[in-house]
């Protein structure tokens, strides 16, 4: 079903069975399968690919050579119907990939909305992408990986298999991460290692002070205190009751499964 206002080039090709919202823009050369759902005021601009199931929300923009939904690179893939979810007002800038999930996880990959995803990113199968984050040209993440509200994974940055990058982290360019990045945190190089907390993302996203410092203690405590992963979390539970921020970092602490970086 295509809503009478959206706008398709002639060149572009639209499978029959797929679902355009109103004011879509289908830009020339591109194609959209037919188990595809784009959202109102969505704009996809040349020689984009959409391949389903996949849904995309509502104002996104989908730049030129883009891959959206296509079958994932892990072998054990044999053709499932899994699917991709994106949400909306994002901007997936030239040759982004994103590919659909397997059946050996939820079957489903996930993005949320408000995001930017620059040139050549590539999310793969079944990773889950929080809303307000940003991904430099060729940031990339393996499968399985959970990327939190409000981070930045820099250009050229790889992120193994089933890590988790946390809420407001920092990751500097050319990082390799293959142990989980806590919330708060700034972390650079191969392999990923912290240096302090993203004040700076904090203060521009609203943290108040006391907020900032007691993330700093929390920071200290597992990282400059010499204390254990065990004793840095009793130590950071005395936060809990007046800043609930810092919970959240210990909910974080205590799903990690690979561990966190040292």
């Amino acid at each position: 079903m295509i809503h009478e206002s959206a706008q398709i080039h002639p060149s572009a090709v639209v499978e029959e069975g797929a679902i355009i919202g109103e004011n879509v823009k289908i830009g020339p050369f591109c194609y959209v399968d037919s188990k595809v759902e784009i959202g109102d005021d969505t704009e996809l601009t040349s020689h984009v690919v959409v391949k389903g199931p996949t849904q995309i929300g509502k104002g996104n923009r989908i730049f030129q050579f883009a891959s959206i939904g296509e079958e994932c690179q892990d072998l054990k893939y044999k053709g499932e119907d899994t699917r991709l979810i994106i949400g909306d007002n994002n901007m997936i800038r030239e040759s982004v990939t994103m590919h659909r999930g397997t059946i050996q996880d939820a079957g489903l990959t996930q993005v949320g909305s408000n995001n930017l995803f620059m040139i050549n990113a590539h999310v793969a199968h079944d990773c889950v992408v929080g809303d307000h984050c940003i991904f430099a040209n060729n940031a990339t993440l393996a499968g399985h990986v959970t990327v939190e509200n409000n981070a930045i994974v820099g250009g050229m940055c790889a992120v193994h298999q089933f890590c988790r990058i946390g809420a407001h982290a920092m990751l500097g360019g050319g990082s390799i991460v293959v142990q989980d990045v806590p919330p708060f945190v700034m972390a650079q190089g191969n392999h990923c290692a912290p240096f302090g907390v993203n004040i700076e993302g904090l203060k521009r996203r609203g943290f108040e002070k006391p907020q900032i410092h007691a993330i700093r203690r929390a920071y200290k405590a597992m990282y400059r205190s010499g204390l254990t992963l065990a004793e840095a979390k009793t130590e950071m539970e005395k936060d809990v009751e007046a800043f609930p921020v810092v919970q959240h970092l210990l909910d974080f602490l205590s799903d990690s499964t690979r561990g966190i970086i040292r």
